[in-house]
């Protein structure tokens, strides 16, 4: 299959090119002139500069992973509530009505998790249990 008249495809390619040039050669610098260490304690894992104990299989809740999860998607959608802030003006009542329609949705979804539960953290009942 040939390429439409008037496209060309090679700064693509050059520039896939530079960018794997780039990474290899940072990485074989950093090979060739990084410091080795064979010494016991560089050889530990460590955190934060706290060698940790334990094993590293330890089983969390699962409402950590959620609230992680929550946070996320409520945080995504701040930003985009704040880049509408910066633009309201621009953006006109078009922009005001499509920005209420997207608080409504998520307010909706909090109230959909609030309901079913995903929100009571408390509790140790399952859902059947309710």
């Amino acid at each position: 299959m040939n390429a439409p008249t008037g496209y060309s495809f090679w700064p693509l390619a050059a520039y896939f090119f530079l960018a794997i040039a780039t990474a290899g050669g940072m990485m074989g610098l950093s090979y060739v002139l990084g410091q080795r260490h064979r010494e016991r304690e560089t050889a530990q894992p460590y955190e934060s500069g706290i060698i940790s104990t334990g094993t590293a299989r330890v089983r969390f809740d699962v409402k950590f992973y959620l609230i992680a999860m929550f946070f996320v998607v409520f945080d995504l959608e701040s930003l985009f509530i704040f880049s509408w802030a910066v633009a309201v003006r621009e953006s006109g009542w078009a922009g005001y009505v499509e920005a209420l329609i997207f608080i409504g949705v998520l307010m909706a979804a909090l109230v959909y998790l609030w309901r079913l539960g995903a929100l009571d953290w408390a509790s140790g009942k399952t859902e059947k249990e309710r």
